[in-house]
């Protein structure tokens, strides 16, 4: 037995460090090194005492917090490797030409060949720390629920102290906490974010910035407004026409106004009352207008959600003897040769129309559907100021010949698809 296991001895060696040959061989075929590289590394800092105390700080420039790593490494190994599994490690103690650390990359619980990172340095600003305080302004974004208006916005703390580079806090020109209103109906307090803004307004990266805000942050205090709908009421007691007229309708556009205040002080608000003298007119003989603000009639604690509403027109008609005033609606008057290719609109809402003629006609006669324009001679687009017909009964005629002005516009090929 002894004498079979050693013969041809050499040859079975050789058969065995072929094998082993062979299966280093067939490894590296099948799971050669190889490389591969990982981006979006971050960078960490340790040890950064070594600055930090003695009241300097740090900026990391030049986008080096985050480093490309290339690793070297069986197949098999690559292919379980992630990203979060390497670590990046910058050593303040290692700091250099006062602007670069080194960038030891690892991977712990991996076997490769080799790793390093590219950038392979961490770049730094040395600088001096700096802290001040700053006042906090409230701002909001979102619309709140309908039938609000926002009222006072008051921020908690009113000022936050902030420190870090001195480079950083000297360029903060305006502290902002800013508060999401969207659907709100309600006064609430309302967590606020925190931005930075420098002299153009741009928004200041905060990353290597401290506060004193602590764990509650910053909030913001939202005071809601109701908005109502309140009438606009002329007193025509000082309104005097002239002999053998009487004053006719008066009417204010807009009728009707949006105000908001605290609930209790719109409770007591029913009109706003345009007083006597501002329509202290006399020997009235024609229609007359009068623009009046109104933002001075309002009560105490209310006011005008809309600015630009605090002016109403305030119109007054005259009736002579034999004279009726006619409002007619432009969309109710009858258009004659209008182009096909042609749309139309006009450049008012309404028009109004005299009539003279014995009153027992007037009282009966109505302008509905009598009132027409022709546009047999406005067959381009354009602006135009188009004479109006009215069909009149016997006896009657218009007191002044009126005129619409109406806007031709060409119809585009969507129009005509819709």
């Amino acid at each position: 037995m002894r004498r079979r296991l050693t013969a041809n001895l050499g040859l079975k060696i050789l058969a065995f460090f072929s094998a082993v040959l062979m299966w280093f061989v067939v490894v590296n075929i099948d799971d050669p090194v190889t490389d591969k590289t990982y981006n979006g590394i971050p960078v960490s800092v340790i040890n950064e005492e070594v600055v930090t105390t003695t009241n300097r700080t740090y900026q990391i420039v030049d986008n080096t917090q985050e480093v490309m790593v290339t690793v070297s490494a069986n197949r098999s190994v690559l292919n379980k490797i992630r990203s979060e599994d390497i670590v990046a490690v910058a050593d303040m103690k290692e700091l250099s030409l006062g602007t670069q650390i080194p960038i030891e990359v690892s991977i712990p619980g991996y076997k490769y060949e080799k790793v390093y990172s590219s950038p392979g340095n961490l770049q730094v600003k040395i600088e001096d720390e700096a802290k001040n305080n700053f006042p906090i302004t409230p701002s909001t974004i979102g619309t709140v629920r309908e039938g609000y208006v926002l009222g006072d916005l008051k921020p908690n703390p009113e000022k936050v102290t902030l420190r870090g580079p001195k480079s950083v806090i000297d360029s903060i020109s305006k502290v902002v906490a800013e508060a999401n209103v969207s659907g709100l109906s309600e006064n609430a307090d309302i967590e606020g974010r925190l931005i930075l803004y420098d002299a153009n307004n741009n928004v200041i990266d905060q990353t290597l910035l401290a506060n004193n805000l602590g764990k509650d942050g910053v909030s913001v205090r939202v005071t809601l407004h109701q908005i109502r709908s309140v009438p606009v009421k002329p007193d025509t007691s000082m309104l005097t026409p002239a002999e053998g007229c009487k004053v006719g309708s008066v009417n204010v556009e807009p009728r009707e106004v949006r105000v908001t205040g605290e609930e209790d002080d719109l409770d007591k608000l029913e009109e706003i009352e345009i007083p006597a003298e501002e329509l202290d007119i006399s020997d009235l003989s024609e229609r007359t207008e009068r623009i009046i603000d109104i933002s001075s009639y309002l009560p105490d604690g209310v006011s005008l959600v809309e600015e630009n509403a605090r002016s109403v027109v305030v119109t007054i008609q005259i009736e002579q003897p034999g004279v009726k005033y006619y409002e007619v609606s432009t969309s109710s008057i009858t258009v004659n040769n209008l182009s096909e290719d042609l749309e139309l609109s006009y450049g008012a809402v309404d028009l109004e129309i005299q009539v003279r003629g014995p009153a027992e006609t007037l009282k009966v006669f109505t302008v509905a559907k009598k009132v027409s324009i022709d546009l047999k001679n406005y067959q381009t687009p354009g602006i135009y100021l188009v004479p109006v017909a009215v069909e009149l009964p016997e006896g009657c005629s218009l007191v002044d010949s009126e005129e619409v002005e109406i806007i031709l516009e060409k119809i585009t090929e969507d129009d005509q698809v819709e």
